[in-house]
């Protein structure tokens, strides 16, 4: 993910009252496809989940600050969307939501011959979590954790 885009991006989001889950730049010729991922901030998310008129308008807002700031050279199709049921995990805060959730963790480097490791979320403690993997513990620092998804 892109830190620049996502500094840029995800205060206007926030003043939306949504919060900017992910988002993936796909670069494609001259220019590519940015997609954001967007969902209710906190407990509403349950009832509640992204509407087409909350993704029009987070796509308004970015689209005129992407305008004006130009971080993407070239033309590129720019789409909004809830992020799903295997939701990506990316902040300590979205780990917190969702400790007694099944994940899917990728690690950036192999530990005991892999990288992957499927499981419960058990605990999170600080930049640190625990995932239940095969009746064992397997804890990750969060900088060691290349993609985090929910399992549906």
């Amino acid at each position: 993910m892109d830190d620049g885009l996502l500094k840029l991006i995800e205060p206007e989001v926030t003043a939306l009252g949504l919060e900017l889950v992910d988002l993936e730049f796909h670069p494609q010729g001259g220019g590519g496809l940015l997609r954001i991922y967007i969902d209710r901030l906190g407990a509403e998310t349950d009832v509640l989940g992204v509407t087409v008129e909350d993704c029009a308008g987070v796509s308004r807002r970015v689209s005129d600050v992407l305008d004006v700031a130009d971080p993407i050279p070239g033309e590129y199709t720019l789409e909004v969307s809830s992020p799903g049921s295997d939701r990506p995990l990316r902040t300590q805060a979205h780990y917190v939501r969702f400790v007694g959730s099944r994940i899917k963790v990728e690690s950036l480097v192999a530990r005991e011959g892999r990288r992957r490791w499927t499981g419960q979320l058990v605990a999170v403690e600080g930049s640190k979590i625990t995932v239940e993997v095969d009746y064992q513990s397997v804890e990750f620092e969060l900088k060691e954790i290349k993609l985090a998804r929910l399992v549906p």
